[in-house]
């Protein structure tokens, strides 16, 4: 099964990003892979902590901190799938 891939444009400090957004489950979770502006693909998971969504994994340290909040709460007001338990 082919899970659909999301496209929307964001404005974020000035500068215009394109990001695509695609779902997939992990055991019990529903995760996201994200690019924006075509680059790297990064995994967004649920932290529980932080009550958000959020990058993991290596290079998530170039996302830039708004952009990464951005993408977070644009993919939470979607109502893509239930994230928090």
């Amino acid at each position: 099964m082919k899970s659909k891939t999301f496209l929307f444009e964001l404005l974020v400090d000035g500068v215009p990003y394109e990001v695509r957004a695609t779902p997939f489950q992990f055991n019990d979770d529903i995760r996201f892979r994200v690019s924006f502006n075509g680059g790297q693909i990064f995994v967004f998971v649920y932290d529980q902590q932080l009550k958000r969504l959020t990058a993991i994994g290596e290079g998530t340290e170039t996302i830039p901190v708004n952009l990464e909040a951005a993408i977070s709460e644009k993919l939470e007001n979607m109502q893509i799938s239930k994230l928090s338990p």
